[in-house]
């Protein structure tokens, strides 16, 4: 039987990292009652298994303003405080990176089962500075209702534009790359983690990340490593403190 306490381990720390720097809130989390069941994307994790390591999601805090939300190829833990993803969970694998040839999609919207208070809307970006970047990747969906989903705002956080198409593009990329050659299901967690520094744009205070990680599990070979970059700020120098934070070596060397 294989071993997955290693990633286990490195999901748990992350989500507790992200979740501790999201919000201190202390009422319980409330029905959401937005849930359109017809929509085939229910709003909890237990009926979208198959996007987290054994077919078991992690259990989720109570806590008001953190929603569950399934897509046909992601999974998202989303944050009412920052108005972004704590986390999205994909499940990968070559059939998958092979299916990934859409034509990519240009409709940002809202993901209208979320509250409004909850949420980012279309505004928030315009005039900001930021592009909307993708946690769970646009490169990433093998169809075309995958490929428009991940175009909702729940998937993204405010990412320099730079930042966005390059050193994260990469990161993206070769994770990719890595999962062609892999021989099973690659599990992937992507969120951004936020500190006091992190500002916020447009009306509804959308808040912007200080790093992005990238966890990355391969099932069949039982290895797990982390990416971890500094999110470059408009205007500002290259981002430092990126990099592999554990695993065995940049996944551009497999």
């Amino acid at each position: 039987m294989k071993q997955t306490a290693p990633w286990s381990r490195m999901l748990r720390l992350t989500a507790i990292l992200a979740l501790t720097v999201a919000s201190a809130a202390q009422a319980r989390l409330s029905v959401f009652e937005a849930l359109d069941i017809a929509s085939g994307h229910p709003t909890r994790f237990a009926q979208c298994p198959q996007f987290f390591v054994d077919g078991k999601p992690p259990a989720i805090p109570a806590r008001p303003k953190l929603r569950e939300l399934c897509y046909e190829a992601f999974a998202i833990l989303h944050s009412g405080e920052t108005k972004t993803p704590v986390y999205v969970a994909q499940r990968l694998n070559r059939q998958s990176i092979e299916d990934a040839d859409e034509k990519r999609a240009t409709k940002f919207f809202a993901d209208a089962r979320l509250p409004r208070g909850e949420r980012a809307e279309l505004e928030d970006y315009k005039r900001s500075g930021y592009s909307r970047g993708h946690m769970a990747p646009a490169g990433d969906m093998p169809t075309p209702t995958a490929m428009a989903q991940s175009f909702s705002l729940a998937n993204m956080v405010p990412q320099d534009i730079q930042h966005n198409g390059g050193a994260w593009a990469k990161i993206e990329q070769d994770t990719r790359r890595y999962t062609r050659r892999a021989k099973g299901d690659v599990f992937v967690i992507t969120g951004p983690v936020f500190t006091q520094e992190s500002s916020r744009i447009g009306s509804n205070g959308v808040r912007v990340p200080t790093y992005l990680f990238k966890l990355v599990y391969d099932q069949h070979d039982n290895r797990a490593w982390a990416h971890w970059q500094a999110h470059q700020l408009p205007g500002a120098g290259a981002a430092d403190g990126g990099g592999v934070l554990a695993g065995l070596g940049a996944l551009s060397r497999r």
